[in-house]
């Protein structure tokens, strides 16, 4: 089974047939929520996407399983993401960019992808000289949208603003080579990759001197 990771588009969002792709939450506040007519929520979605693609470049990422999407994870800085406001833990650090929806298939779920996610997520934010990662987490209540807070403990975020419902958590990507190990593994994995040891040098022989008896010292 393939796996490979891809920068978010549009069309590779709507592939997924993610809930995501229709889903206004993070984007709008919810004043401004509630006037979108239900059936014009995925086209609303694309352009506030597209948006944010034009102005502040790549904010995602998409699994494939074979060549077909199957999970994906956004993430944008907050001034993006309006809805954010909603949670009681807002809002975000300043330094920090936000994790703004992550969805796994249910036929792909218990295999790792959502941990790949973070880590490509994480890549990416690093080479772009980003500081951290932040989410809102869930403890079964929470607004929509929000990855349960097991999870993100799980792949490297720590609660900095505890809340019984939606703790705020943060990773922070400046001390994260580690973290730059794992993710190439990770996607070694993800791409098939596997890269044989390199055979060891021939051991080379230092031929024998040869003495002749004969020879005066």
């Amino acid at each position: 089974m393939a796996r490979r990771g891809v920068p978010l588009t549009l069309d590779r969002l709507e592939a997924t047939g993610s809930p995501c792709a229709r889903c206004l939450f993070w984007e709008l506040d919810p004043v401004r929520r509630d006037r979108v007519p239900e059936d014009e929520r995925a086209e609303e979605k694309q352009a506030l996407v597209s948006e944010r693609l034009r102005e502040w470049g790549s904010c995602g990422r998409v699994l494939l399983v074979d060549g077909v999407e199957v999970a994906h994870v956004l993430y944008a800085p907050a001034g993006h993401l309006p809805g954010a406001g909603a949670f009681p833990t807002a809002p975000a650090g300043e330094d920090a960019v936000l994790l703004a929806g992550l969805w796994v298939h249910p036929d792909h779920r218990g295999g790792g992808l959502g941990r790949m996610l973070v880590q490509q997520a994480a890549r990416d934010l690093v080479g772009r000289g980003v500081r951290a990662l932040e989410a809102f987490g869930s403890h079964g209540s929470a607004p929509g949208c929000a990855a349960p807070a097991e999870f993100l403990a799980r792949v490297g975020f720590r609660t900095v603003r505890p809340h019984p419902v939606a703790p705020r958590m943060r990773m922070d990507l400046r001390t994260a080579l580690t973290w730059r190990e794992e993710v190439e593994a990770a996607l070694g994995r993800l791409a098939g990759v596997v890269r044989p040891a390199p055979a060891p040098a021939p051991e080379r022989r230092v031929p024998a001197v040869r003495r002749d008896d004969g020879d005066a010292d």
